[in-house]
């Protein structure tokens, strides 16, 4: 995945409601960034912090800075959770994630379980009958928590979606599809994954229980850049 244009350093000021950042640019400036990223981004808000932002043209846009990118020391941390899922259907297009490989197509968004859509759908329509090709179901999770040095956690607050997502993939496990959890590590310093379960018990209590119903779980790694990201390589649960 290729940002779309040059990004434009700056400091980070402060991030507040959630979705807002204020950033002092190289040239003085402040301005008010959109942060697509719900979550509690434990250890990613310290002000001072050097970030990284695209800017839109588009006038209907309220704000047209978006936060991209956070430098930690040496490490480069993808911090807009819109986009793990593209990275993950150009990597599942390229053939890169081996577990996924053989798939004639791919949908987002797809309606499913209880009143939710899966982030991607993959199928082979011309064997729909087949049970050594059954539908597979991928939901995509963004980790960029690390409170150890090389330990990427998920998930890094609460998240009771989270859980109903595990309770739904296993009802498509024991429905005879596949169902896959597939965590993307969005920072260039881990090398190794488990669940944060002392921040979300019951996330990780609801992944026991996916795991044995027959959900799978893979972690690949991001390569990240200034021009994009892209996957890397799979990552080891600790």
């Amino acid at each position: 995945m290729k940002f779309e244009t040059a990004l434009i350093p700056g400091r980070l000021i402060q991030r507040y409601k959630r979705f807002l950042a204020d950033v002092e640019l190289e040239d003085g400036t402040v301005i008010t960034a959109h942060c697509a990223n719900p979550g509690s981004m434990l250890g990613l808000k310290a002000p001072g912090s050097r970030v990284w932002l695209s800017r839109s043209d588009n006038p209907k846009r309220k704000l047209a800075y978006s936060w991209e990118l956070l430098e930690l020391d040496e490490a480069m941390i993808g911090i807009n959770t819109s986009h793990p899922n593209r990275i993950a259907e150009e990597a599942i297009l390229g053939g890169r994630i081996a577990e996924l490989v053989g798939y004639e197509t791919l949908r987002r968004e797809v309606k499913y379980g209880k009143n939710s859509r899966i982030d991607l759908l993959l199928q082979n329509a011309a064997r729909p009958a087949n049970p050594d090709y059954p539908d597979c179901y991928v939901e995509v999770k963004n980790v960029h928590l690390l409170r150890e040095p090389g330990l990427a956690e998920f998930p890094d607050s609460v998240t009771k979606r989270g859980a109903k997502h595990l309770d739904e993939l296993s009802d498509m496990a024991r429905a005879g599809h596949r169902a896959v959890m597939l965590y993307l590590v969005t920072r260039t310093d881990a090398n190794r994954f488990a669940l944060a379960a002392d921040i979300d018990p019951s996330y990780a209590e609801a992944f026991g229980k996916a795991r044995a119903c027959g959900v799978e779980a893979i972690v690949y790694i991001c390569d990240i850049s200034r021009e994009g990201m892209t996957l890397a390589r799979a990552l080891p649960f600790a």
